[in-house]
């Protein structure tokens, strides 16, 4: 058992917090900007809640935190009350912000001069993943540093990976990100033949689902796509999100990706539907207004 701080309790959030308390047996505090939402957490799992990122850290083995993007992360970090202001000597503080491998490093730095450490560590496994306890979580840090931290990051994961030096946590996710928009473009491409060729789409996918064209895409998302349900999983906004890091690497290390660049400006044209909270697999979506 550890002293253990958790900061963002979104949808991702809330849930892994969850885990460390009751899967993991840790003593855990948390910080979230909303309140309420703090509150919550604490009514249904117990624990205690602070009012600052820094109040809540204090005396921390492990301090997690999961929020929106580059900018939450330094506020809640080293911005003014952040938890690097009291994160003790030899604490480590592990983000599963999927944020960019350049903020990583810069933290890394920061929690090195307070004589902590840092682990980046993005998850996948969207929503489901976190409240079933079965996150893939790639990391980036030490050896040393991520063997101990494996046991407690396992409360909320089913695979937990060390990838390399502080920032491959982050290149791995936005790997994971390129595959991830490629693959639902494809798929939503399928569907949208098979429905214009007249065919059995559920007994297609069926068919196909068993040979090279399965995925996991295809096995959970055809039936909601197909009857035009956008409500489950990874928003279109976060999407644009992760992929504005992904590009914004790749302008620097050299990489080609055209697809994913393509596969970008059509979840914008799918935000100006109005589908900017609708899960990624709206891409269909897209298609079907075209084809009207």
């Amino acid at each position: 058992m550890a002293n253990v701080t958790f900061i963002g309790l979104g949808v991702m959030g809330f849930p892994m917090a969850g885990h460390l308390k009751t899967k993991g047996g840790h003593e855990v505090t948390v910080f979230n900007r909303t309140q309420a939402r703090a509150e919550a957490w604490v009514e249904r799992f117990g624990g205690r809640m602070a009012e600052t990122p820094a109040k809540a850290a204090e005396g921390a083995d492990f301090v997690f935190a999961c929020v929106g993007n580059d900018d939450d992360l330094r506020s809640v970090t080293t911005g003014e009350g952040g938890a690097f202001e009291t994160l003790k000597s030899g604490a480590i503080f592990i983000d599963n912000t999927t944020a960019s491998a350049e903020v990583a490093r810069e933290l890394d730095a920061a929690a090195r001069d307070r004589g902590a450490h840092f682990i980046d560590a993005p998850v996948s496994g969207g929503q489901a993943g976190a409240e079933n306890g079965a996150l893939t979580v790639m990391c980036g840090g030490e050896q040393a540093v991520f063997t101990r931290a494996e046991p407690v990051i396992a409360a909320y994961a089913r695979m937990v990976g060390l990838m390399g030096p502080v920032g491959s946590g982050q290149l791995t996710k936005m790997v994971n990100q390129i595959c991830i928009a490629g693959l639902v473009q494809g798929l939503a491409e399928g569907l949208h033949f098979g429905a214009a060729a007249g065919l059995d789409i559920e007994r297609v996918v069926e068919v196909i689902s068993k040979g090279a064209a399965g995925s996991w895409q295809m096995e959970n998302r055809h039936k909601t796509m197909k009857d035009g349900r956008y409500d489950f999983g990874f928003a279109v906004d976060w999407m644009r999100k992760d992929l504005d890091i992904v590009l914004s690497e790749a302008r620097r290390n050299g990489a080609t990706l055209p697809v994913t660049a393509l596969v970008d400006q059509f979840y914008g044209e799918v935000q100006a539907m109005g589908g900017g909270r609708w899960d990624t697999s709206s891409l269909l979506a897209r298609l079907e207004k075209a084809k009207r």
